[in-house]
Formats: C-alpha cells, sequence, structure tokens
C-alpha cells in the first residue's frame, strides 16, 4: 500500500472514530436511564410529528501532511457534521475564506456523496505560491435554496475548489462555491421537513367563506436536525415564504421581523409555553395582528417541540409583553379547517348511481337525492366539502351535473357540456375546493380548458394555465382545500403523463372575480407515468404511478417534490383512482381491477366492493 493509501485511510479511521464514540457516549448515557418495563408503543414516524433524537456527529479537524483530495474529503465530511456554525469545516479554509464562505447559501443534494476527483497544480499570479485544483463531482438529484426551499433538479454536477499550500508546507482551501454539496443519504439525516404556515392570499373569494382571510397554507421547507428545531423554525418563519408559494399567501408578521438581539435559544417552559422576544419591528404589531402571529407561530412549532405547545407569548425586545394565543384560540385558525369534517366515502356503485360508505362503515347505501337515484348513470363524483352537493360526471364522461344530497330535489340539466367525439377526450373528474367553487378539465382536443364554476353553479369560467405547452393537455384535476394549490396530471405530446403542482392566483373584484394557474412544478419527477394522485395532508399527496422500466407503486410525495419518508405503502395490481383526505387520520382508498379496496391504519388492503369504481372522500 502507497503512503498516500495509507493516509487516506488513517484519516477516514480518525474521521468515523470521532463519529462513533461520541454516538457510544450518548447511546450509554441514554441506557442509564432506560426503563425496564412497561409495554409496548408505536412509534409515529410521519417526518412531521417529533424531532430526531439528539445523537450529534461532529467533523474532524485537519491532520498533518494531508494531500489535496485528502484534505478536499476531509472538508466534506465536515459539513455533514453537527457543527451550528460549520466552524470544524472552516478549519479546511484559508482565513479569508473561512470568513467570506456562506455555507447556508444554498444546498446541493447529489444521488451519491460528492466525489473530490484529480486535479492539477497551479501557482498564484501574485506571490508565486504553489496551488492545487480539486473537481468535486457527482449526479445532482435536488437543490435547497437560501430560503430553505426543496426543488428536484437532476443533472451534472461539478465544482472546483482550489487549495493553496501554506509556509508551514500545509494544504488549505482558498476558493470555492458558497453553499454546501452532500449525498442524499446524508441529507436525509441531517435535515428535516417542516411545514412553515402562512395565510392565503383569495382575493376577492375570501368573501364567499367564513373567516376567509384566516386560511393557513402549508409551506415545506427543509431544515437542519438537532440544530436547535424550534428556533431554527421559528427563524426560517419570520424569513417568510418560499419564493414559489410567496405570490399567494401573507405573513401576519411586519416586514422585517425578527427576534430580538439576544434572543439565542427558543425552549418551552414546564407549563408548555413558548417565549419570544421580538425585535422593535415585529413589536409594532396591534392586538389583532399579534393574535394572528401567534397562531402562524404556535401551527408552526407544534410538531417540532419536543413536547405539547400549550402557548405562545409574544414581547417586545425589552420583555414588555405585546399578545399571546393559546392552543384553543390558536384553533379559530387551524390548517385545513375549509377541508371540513368530512364523515362519507363516495364512489359509482355497480348501477352507475353516487353511494357512499358512512363513517367508515362496510355497507355502501346510495346518496339522498337525484345522483343516487340513478336517472343519468354516472361515470365519477366529487361531493363539496360541507357534504351538502355532489357533482358527477356522466357514463360515457360527456355531461356534468350539480345536484343537492337531499331528497326532495329533482335532477336538473347538465351545468357543462363536453363537445369531444371521444370519451376520453371529455371531461374529467371534478373537484371542490373549501370556498365551495368547482373545478373540472375538459379534454377536447379542439378546445381543452381548466374550468371554474363559482358556488357549483355560476357559469364556468376558464382558469387559464401559464406554461402548459400547445401539445399539453390537463388529464385530472384536484385542488387543495385552501384554494391557491392545484394538483394537475398533465399528458405531453408523447403520450407520458405527468403530476404537476400549480399555484391559483385570485384577483378581480367580487362582482368579476378572475383566477389563473400560475409556474407548474413536477411533484413526482421520478415517475415516468402517473395514473392517479390525490390530497393526503396539508402538503402531502399519494401518487399512483410507475418510474422507467419499473412495475407500478402508490407513494407518499410532498408539494416541493421530495419523497416523504411515511412508510411505504403496501403494493395493489392495476390501480386507476386513488382517494385521500387532507385529514391525515383517515384510511387510503382505491379503485382498482378488483372493486374498490381501503387501506386502514397498520393494516393491509381491505375490499369495499367488488362492482364499484371512483372513490372520492369530500373534495
Amino acid at each position: 500500500m502507497n503512503e498516500w493509501n495509507r493516509k487516506q485511510r488513517r484519516g477516514a479511521r480518525r474521521r468515523a472514530a470521532v463519529a462513533i464514540t461520541g454516538a457510544v457516549g450518548l447511546l450509554l448515557s441514554g441506557c442509564a436511564s432506560m426503563p425496564d418495563d412497561g409495554g409496548v408503543k408505536h412509534v409515529d414516524s410521519s417526518h412531521r410529528a417529533k424531532p430526531d433524537s439528539q445523537v450529534r456527529v461532529f467533523g474532524v479537524s485537519p491532520q498533518k501532511g494531508e494531500s489535496p483530495q485528502q484534505l478536499v474529503r476531509g472538508f466534506l465530511e465536515a459539513t455533514t457534521s453537527d457543527d451550528a456554525e460549520f466552524d470544524t469545516a472552516r478549519e479546511y479554509l484559508t482565513p479569508r475564506a473561512a470568513r467570506r464562505w456562506d455555507p447556508f447559501a444554498r444546498t446541493t443534494v447529489l444521488s451519491a456523496g460528492p466525489s473530490p476527483g484529480g486535479g492539477g497544480r497551479t501557482a498564484d499570479e501574485d506571490d508565486g505560491r504553489e496551488g492545487y485544483t480539486v473537481r468535486v463531482s457527482g449526479t445532482r438529484m435536488a437543490e435547497v435554496d437560501s430560503t430553505h426551499a426543496y426543488r428536484p433538479d437532476e443533472g451534472d454536477y461539478s465544482a472546483d475548489l482550489h487549495l493553496t499550500r501554506r509556509a508551514d508546507g500545509e494544504w488549505r482551501i482558498d476558493r470555492l462555491p458558497d453553499g454546501l454539496v452532500i449525498g442524499d443519504s446524508d441529507f436525509q439525516r441531517n435535515y428535516r421537513p417542516v411545514n412553515a404556515y402562512y395565510y392565503a392570499r383569495l382575493g376577492p373569494d375570501a368573501e364567499s367563506v367564513a373567516g376567509g382571510r384566516e386560511v393557513l397554507v402549508a409551506d415545506p421547507v427543509y431544515l437542519r436536525r438537532r440544530i436547535d428545531p424550534v428556533t431554527e423554525t421559528v427563524a426560517a418563519l419570520l424569513q417568510g415564504p418560499t419564493r414559489w408559494i410567496e405570490p399567494v399567501v401573507s405573513s401576519a408578521f411586519p416586514k422585517g421581523a425578527k427576534l430580538a438581539r439576544g434572543q439565542r435559544r427558543l425552549s418551552l417552559d414546564d407549563s408548555g409555553t413558548l417565549s419570544m422576544r421580538l425585535n422593535a419591528r415585529g413589536a409594532r404589531a396591534d392586538s389583532a395582528q399579534c393574535a394572528r402571529m401567534g397562531a402562524q407561530i404556535l401551527h408552526t412549532v407544534q410538531h417540532q417541540a419536543s413536547a405539547r405547545v400549550n402557548r405562545v407569548e409574544l414581547k417586545d425586545p425589552h420583555g414588555e409583553p405585546v399578545c399571546e394565543r393559546t392552543r384553543e384560540q390558536a384553533e379559530d385558525f387551524a390548517p385545513g379547517r375549509l377541508n371540513g369534517s368530512p364523515s362519507g366515502q363516495y364512489f359509482i356503485d355497480g348501477d352507475h348511481r353516487v353511494s357512499a360508505f358512512r363513517r367508515g362503515g362496510a355497507t355502501p347505501v346510495t346518496v339522498p337525492g337525484p345522483l343516487g337515484r340513478g336517472e343519468v348513470e354516472m361515470g365519477s363524483v366529487a361531493v363539496d366539502r360541507a357534504e351538502h352537493t355532489g357533482a358527477a360526471v356522466s357514463r360515457g364522461r360527456r355531461a356534468l351535473y350539480v345536484a343537492p344530497l337531499r331528497p326532495e330535489n329533482e335532477l336538473e340539466g347538465p351545468v357543462l357540456t363536453s363537445k369531444a367525439k371521444h370519451e376520453n377526450d371529455r371531461l374529467t373528474t371534478p373537484s371542490w375546493d373549501g370556498l365551495g367553487d368547482l373545478w373540472i378539465a375538459d379534454r377536447d382536443p379542439d378546445d381543452p380548458r381548466l374550468l371554474r364554476l363559482r358556488g357549483g353553479e355560476e357559469k364556468p369560467e376558464e382558469a387559464k394555465i401559464s406554461g402548459l405547452g400547445e401539445d399539453e393537455r390537463v388529464e385530472s384535476v384536484r385542488i387543495a382545500s385552501d384554494g391557491v394549490r392545484i394538483a394537475l396530471r398533465i399528458r405531453d405530446g408523447d403520450g407520458h403523463v405527468s403530476l404537476q403542482l400549480g399555484r391559483v392566483e385570485r384577483s378581480g373584484t367580487v362582482e368579476e372575480p378572475r383566477v389563473k394557474v400560475t409556474e407548474l412544478r413536477p411533484v413526482a419527477p421520478q415517475l415516468e407515468e402517473v395514473a392517479a394522485a390525490s390530497w393526503a395532508g396539508g402538503s402531502r399527496l399519494v401518487v399512483v404511478g410507475r418510474e422507467a422500466g419499473g412495475v407500478q407503486q402508490i407513494q407518499y410525495m410532498e408539494t416541493d417534490g421530495s419523497v416523504s419518508n411515511q412508510p411505504t405503502l403496501p403494493g395493489i395490481n392495476d390501480v386507476t383512482g386513488v382517494a385521500a383526505s387532507e385529514d391525515e387520520t383517515k384510511p387510503l382508498l382505491a379503485a382498482s381491477e378488483d372493486g374498490i379496496v381501503r387501506l386502514p391504519p397498520d393494516a393491509n388492503w381491505k375490499m369495499l366492493t367488488e362492482s364499484g369504481s371512483s372513490p372520492a372522500y369530500p373534495g
């Protein structure tokens, strides 16, 4: 073995030893207080639940005599540690580079760890000091920007790090790009997804529902694990929404609001109270605004704190109270409240009538009213979130009918009719937002449109989709209860169907409101073909699809395009439709070639009916 390899292996062993020793010490200290009796408890695997255990991994300082490649490898390892300010990583840099390097500018995620490849010697033009360039490369998966937003971004990655030899003969990095570059496994270990909450901008449509200006929308971000989770989460919230969601949400915090100087760490007291001092700009808010600020904080930090958050107290820079908000008071602003409290699971039965399973029951019943009487054979259904009105597309997908779910009502004529010649070119399954508006797409090749019917009754108005290609069309529509995010399955000119998330921007007046869908972004970029999708939480969808050359699978995806670390879903053959609720306690429903099945918690798929199709939760 040559000297370079011996040094490389010694360096790797030294770095591993520090991490393992620290971890073993913490594990042993934990065992000292481990109970030896008690029952077995279910562990919640939700990635938006409680933070991880506090086992820390720290980097190792540069070792004497390291080659440029060894030094760069040590630097990259140090950037994956639980060092809050990357102090150890900065030891690999020259003093000037250490001051100028901004590790928080962005994080590039590679499919495997970054690889320091070959390089070459250089000479500094000013002082002639010996230099060396090492190229770091890999396959890029995604990037997390300075606002903590995750964005899938596949492609090749490479960057050059320049090193200079000090007077003592040791190498140090003097030029490098800002940000971090880490492998996906280190990213999953070092970062945690968090939902920050902001208020939906519903424009004139906010008047159509009670509390329309108090609708909280989840904005998923990625923050470092084990680095003071509550403080980091609050700081991210105060920084404001990510760039993609910003045009359709707002924050109650005044512009420039931050934690007060000296407020370095936030934690709960024994009563579950989170007390925090804001700077002068943040403390200017009046009582009503401050109450909305408190609700944002409480809902954002609820799943990041180590204990239940019962109260948020906001104070001025001197510690004088500004306002407080209790957990009970913040329920008025609860995320997903426009989703309603769904009690029914709806579908089209074997006689093409709208039917339902009530409150998880196993015996289906036809819904009251004309949609359940079979006056027109139906092919798909959507029920509004209050469960007062149904919208059904006829068998053959030509006509859309809207009717109350009351026995005394009669079926009126269709509110929308497609002129397309072929069934697969006609109407999609409709979808209701929490404002009571109905959304549907007509796939007519001669006039493809995304349409909204205000209140499910008014004349359909087209919602333009910016960024949709001429050879692309909408195959299905699922709008979130908040009304500002919409999931669209889109077929391209080659016949491939992808899942895209769009912003719903609302403008105009109460008398003449306008809507448009903007800035589509992929939700499941790794899937070549998406067969079905449904909202399954505040920032999560359940998606049915397959990768290139793979088999069909059902998985949870986050709205930012990252893969949820929810448990893997049991497989099921030939799924044609899926239904979930934004209330994450509700079981999944799926339609397959064998009928409709339901997935209870901690169980396998259970057959509900062999003759049904088009399962749907309200929405």
